[in-house]
């Protein structure tokens, strides 16, 4: 009797050790396929994200170039601007003068009218 309790328990244990087995073998291969699949899922993120920085990087420096660009150009223009400025202010200087030679040369005039009239 104790001798077949042996072997039924033996063989119990033997049929656990198996199922067991079997379990460890199935949740091993479902472990390996979820870490492919997400190291799959994973690597194409990764490939994605690194497509965005260089699509980014590229931006940047055509953003850069334009920059530059524009800032050149702007400087150009602030420097005819200054031009523009610096020529009305020496027409207004000429047109100052002309006016005092004017009244100088309409001074004379009527100093030399004055001059002739009473000789």
């Amino acid at each position: 009797m104790l001798s077949s309790m042996v072997k039924e328990h033996q063989a119990k244990q033997g049929l656990l050790k198996v199922v067991t087995e079997d379990n460890k073998r199935a949740a091993l291969a479902a472990t390996d396929t979820v870490s492919n699949v997400m190291g799959d899922a994973l690597a194409e993120r990764a490939t994605e994200v690194f497509a965005a920085q260089r699509k980014l990087e590229k931006e940047v420096k055509g953003l850069q170039t334009n920059t530059a660009h524009f800032s050149k150009q702007s400087g150009q223009w602030l420097d005819m601007v200054k031009k523009f400025n610096r020529s009305l202010k020496e027409l207004g200087d000429f047109q100052n003068w002309a006016k005092t030679v004017e009244w100088d040369m309409r001074n004379i005039q009527s100093a030399l009218d004055y001059v002739g009239k009473t000789s």
